[in-house]
Parts: structure tokens; C-alpha cells; sequence
């Protein structure tokens, strides 16, 4: 399937934007107790092991309050880093650094949470031809973020959303009739575009087979199903292994052969990595 490029600023931009509209509105009533003109310092330490993700966002939101704010990162994006670990250290106005402190740990925290179960999953299929995946069930408004996280993580993006690529399922081959109606429609509308078919059984997997699908997603398979499915396609086509996919059934699917495993849970069951921000002293 696509894969996202790396991210663009404006699209940092314009989630930084959003979040701080949410969390300041008309001005930050406690940090106005604060004299405008005070300086302050401050460290980000984390209280876990990690997969660093989320600089870029971190970085705009302290800039979009204080362009003069100085941020020194003392671990690299995608790095692993160290329970008690200080990640960078900050310099500038102290309403901007009070005012910024939640969006942009907001952000961190939660694009390394991504990025730090990425790459446990990927840890995990170690050895075998299996590729990570996300998918769609990503938190709203941040897709695009998110699956930059994956990538942070050493996963791999699936589509980025329903316009870069078809995917065919159950209630797509009912609406179409069959699946290789749906299959020969994608073809004739959007000829530029990869075509994934979701199956449930073997019969359904020789029609995707037989319809020309770029890529068949095996949904709930068995594991000996999937090792008869890989050892039945042959490598014609490349395979996808979804659903009931976790850290423990992983290496066992992995081990069937087939070369992706897409799974949700890398965006949509997100528990925050656990940050901290101290402010040290003022002017």
C-alpha cells in the first residue's frame, strides 16, 4: 500500500494550531499572573523507556508562542530512550513555555506511545518476512501524525485514507454484486490505484486471486489456514494477515509467511508515555 511521506510542516502546523486553539481559547487566565516579560527554564525528563516521537509538533507549538523560545533535544527523533531520561531542555518567555507546557506534551506523549508499540511489534516479527501495518483507526484529526509515529516506530504505513488506495471488503462485494465485480469496477474507475480484497475463506481467495487483486487481506484466518493460504497463493500475490492480532499471537502469524500484518491496536489503544516538564527558574 502508500506510504506517507515524511511529515510536512504544515501539517504540523495546522495540528499544533488546533490544539492550542482547544487549550487557550481567549488567553491562558493562570499563566497571566505571570509578568509578561519573565524568562524561565525548563526540562522534559521521562519517567519511562521509550520510542521518542513527536518533536516536530513539541518544537511548534512553545515557536507558535514565542518564536524566541530555545528548545536543546538531548535524544534524536525515533531514538529509544531511558526511563528518567531527560529529553531536551527549554529557554524563553515564561507565559509561552506555562501556556505550551500540555499541547506539546500532549503531543509527545502520545506520538511515542505509538511509536514505542511499534516498535515492539516490529521487535517481534524479527527474523521473518512479515511488515508491520497500521490502519485506519487512528485518533480523529491526527491520522497523518500518527502514522508518522508508526514509521518512528520501524512500522510501515497501510492507506493513509479511503482516497490513496481500494480496499475491498464484505459490504463493498455486496453492494457490487460479487467480488469480481468489485474488483473489475475499482479497475475501470480508478485505474492508478492499488487493489486490496479482504477474504474469509479459500473459495473467496481464489476469486481475488483470479480477479487480479494487487494484495488479499486475510481476515480471521487460522493460523493453519494462513499457513495453507501462503503455501496456496505461492507468492503470486502478497498477503495480509488481520484481525485478533497482538503481542502474543503475533510471532506465531508472523511464522506462516506471510508478508503483512496489519493491526490496529498501534493507533487506537494508545496509553500515553508518561512525561514530565519542571520549570527551574525565572526572571
Amino acid at each position: 500500500m502508500t506510504h506517507t511521506p515524511a511529515q510536512q510542516p504544515e501539517d504540523v502546523r495546522r495540528d499544533v494550531e488546533r490544539a492550542l486553539a482547544e487549550d487557550i481559547g481567549s488567553g491562558d487566565a493562570t499563566a497571566s499572573l505571570i509578568a509578561a516579560q519573565a524568562t524561565a527554564t525548563a526540562t522534559v525528563v521521562t519517567r519511562e523507556a521509550a520510542v521518542l516521537c513527536g518533536r516536530p509538533w513539541f518544537d511548534a507549538c512553545f515557536q507558535a508562542l514565542d518564536p524566541d523560545v530555545v528548545i536543546q533535544w538531548h535524544a534524536a527523533e525515533g531514538a529509544a530512550v531511558s526511563a528518567g531520561q531527560q529529553l531536551c531542555s527549554l529557554r524563553g518567555n515564561a507565559r509561552a513555555l506555562l501556556s505550551g507546557e500540555r499541547c506539546a506534551l500532549n503531543f509527545l506523549q502520545t506520538l511515542s506511545a505509538t511509536a514505542t508499540v511499534t516498535a515492539r511489534y516490529v521487535d517481534a516479527v524479527r527474523g521473518t518476512r512479515a511488515v508491520i501495518l497500521d490502519t485506519r483507526k487512528t485518533l480523529p484529526g491526527l491520522r497523518k501524525a500518527q502514522k508518522y509515529a508508526v514509521r518512528c516506530g520501524g512500522g510501515s504505513n497501510h492507506r493513509v485514507g479511503l482516497y490513496d488506495a481500494i480496499l475491498i471488503k464484505e459490504n463493498h462485494i455486496a453492494a457490487s454484486g460479487s467480488l469480481t465485480a468489485a474488483v473489475r469496477a475499482a479497475r475501470a474507475k480508478h485505474p492508478k490505484l492499488s487493489v486490496e480484497v479482504e477474504v474469509e475463506n479459500f473459495a473467496e481467495l481464489d476469486e481475488a486471486l483470479a480477479a487480479g487483486a494487487d494484495r488479499i487481506m486475510l481476515d480471521e484466518f487460522s493460523l493453519d489456514d494462513m499457513r495453507r493460504a501462503v503455501e496456496h497463493v505461492a507468492g503470486r500475490t502478497p498477503l495480509e494477515a488481520s484481525g485478533g492480532v497482538d503481542l502474543e499471537t503475533l510471532r506465531a502469524i508472523a511464522q506462516t509467511g506471510v508478508d503483512y500484518i496489519s493491526i490496529g491496536a498501534l493507533t487506537k489503544h494508545v496509553r500515553a508515555i508518561d512525561l514530565s516538564m519542571r520549570i527551574h527558574s525565572s526572571a
